[in-house]
């Protein structure tokens, strides 16, 4: 069975200064795979203000910092990875403009779509969302299965994302995802930021421990 690590996500709205000790307390937890920044709405300089103060953090901890839905700034600003979308740059474009900086790509439920991820030259796929989550709306369910099929077919490593908290992620990372994304479940924890971060670990090393 793969180890199953946490993929910190941000929340889609926050003041960079203000959240950078957020941030800071996040990462000093315990051990994150990743953290992308996914902003939503904002003017091109606004992320590369974000950038500038966040990224610093997540490197000097040697954990890769990844952009959403942005190439061409991930690029610019020298980030680890970009994430993209159904409706962002095709993969082949985007594997092109980026070079060898990491590239995960968002696949929903479908199979046929990770697939074509996989052949074009993602470093990652993601299914999601599992549950209803406060963050996005969205219609897509994914099943649980996804990732039993993905993971035992695949070695391309999976991401499950969507209202994954500690008390509803021991079957996604039983079914053998790689990563699980967070976004609530850490940064509205109710015991606070730490908390959510030990949380979600304990339960996956719980999950893991019942399985072997």
């Amino acid at each position: 069975m793969a180890n199953c690590e946490l993929y910190l996500l941000t929340p889609p709205h926050l003041d960079p200064k203000q959240f950078k000790p957020l941030l800071v307390e996040a990462l000093d937890a315990g051990p994150i795979a990743a953290v992308q920044l996914r902003l939503k709405d904002i003017s091109d300089d606004e992320i590369r203000r974000a950038i500038d103060v966040l990224q610093p953090v997540v490197q000097d901890r040697d954990i890769a910092f990844i952009l959403n839905d942005r190439p061409d700034l991930a690029v610019e600003c020298d980030c680890d990875g970009v994430h993209i979308g159904i409706d962002d740059m095709p993969i082949p474009e985007t594997r092109k403009l980026i070079g060898n900086k990491q590239l995960g790509v968002s696949c929903y439920d479908s199979r046929d779509m990770a697939m074509r991820g996989g052949e074009l030259g993602a470093d990652y796929v993601a299914f999601g969302a599992f549950f209803p989550s406060p963050s996005k709306e969205t219609d897509v369910r994914a099943p649980v299965e996804l990732l039993s099929w993905w993971s035992e077919m695949m070695e391309l490593p999976v991401v499950a994302i969507g209202g994954i908290t500690a008390q509803n992620c021991k079957p996604l990372v039983q079914a053998g995802a790689d990563f699980l994304a967070v976004i609530s479940a850490v940064w509205n924890h109710p015991n606070g930021i730490t908390a959510g971060v030990q949380t979600m670990l304990n339960a996956i090393k719980q999950a893991q421990h019942e399985q072997s």
